[in-house]
């Protein structure tokens, strides 16, 4: 079965970690996909192709876009390259995400503003520049989140953006209601991604978390999948926690 069968996903950052699972889930559920990647060149660009060579394998369709949704012209080559590949979009997954592991009160003031344009304006733009597509489908918005929006993590000013967007998703919510557009979002626990090995030089301890509360990309992917399917139509507005219940046992200790 293909529940996606002809709808159209573009999931943000898309070409590695959570993004990547993300955009294979749709692909399986039988969207065409749109991956997304951040710099011209290098590893990222290599993914994004092997991701593309994949889904079509699958016999979906699928092209790579390169855009920093920093910036809004790149943002609305984004969608208008969407709009003339595929004529529609149906779900957009914001993923891309991108910061400096180092307490706030340390950070650059070109940190601060790479932080905030990403993390927070680029998501904003990706929204716009998506309603005239989304408007005509009905179609879904989901935004990943993590636990850093609600609880403290050494050297994570990305938390701080988190929380922010969980906020935009509750506003988006309702002010895209009447455009029958629905907004909810995913907070993922600590998930082994690339972006794990450079924060556990900063978190002490967190080696000794039982394995079994680290969560795969893919249980992130199978609720932003549920997100867009029919089943999560009285959902609208909400952040949804995936964290095999880390944030329930915060006092555990290790073992325990």
């Amino acid at each position: 079965m293909l529940p996606l069968k002809g709808k159209v996903a573009l999931i943000t950052g898309s070409s590695r970690g959570i993004g990547n699972a993300i955009a294979r889930a749709f692909a399986r559920a039988g969207a065409d996909v749109v991956i997304n990647y951040r710099k011209e060149g290098g590893s990222s660009q290599e993914q994004a192709g092997q991701l593309c060579e994949e889904i079509e394998a699958m016999g979906r369709r699928s092209f790579m876009v390169q855009a920093d949704i920093a910036g809004k012209e790149p943002v609305k080559k984004l969608f208008t390259e969407t709009e003339e590949k595929f004529g529609r979009l149906d779900y957009l997954v914001l993923n891309a995400a991108k910061a400096p592991f180092k307490p706030l009160e340390k950070l650059f003031e070109r940190e601060l503003r790479q932080l905030v344009e990403t993390n927070y304006i680029g998501n904003i733009f990706c929204i716009q520049a998506a309603l005239p597509l989304l408007e005509k489908t009905s179609g879904k918005i989901v935004f990943i989140s993590s636990l850093g929006s609600r609880f403290y993590n050494p050297a994570y000013p990305l938390g701080s953006m988190k929380a922010a967007m969980e906020s935009v998703v509750r506003d988006c919510s309702e002010s895209l209601r009447e455009k029958k557009i629905s907004v909810n979002a995913v907070c993922g626990g600590i998930v082994k991604t690339d972006s794990f090995k450079v924060l556990r030089q900063f978190w002490e301890n967190i080696d000794a978390l039982p394995e079994e509360l680290f969560v795969e990309p893919d249980e992130i992917a199978d609720v932003a999948l549920f997100l867009c399917s029919p089943g999560s139509r009285g959902i609208t507005g909400q952040t949804i926690v995936v964290d095999k219940g880390l944030s329930n046992a915060i006092c555990r200790l290790p073992g325990k």
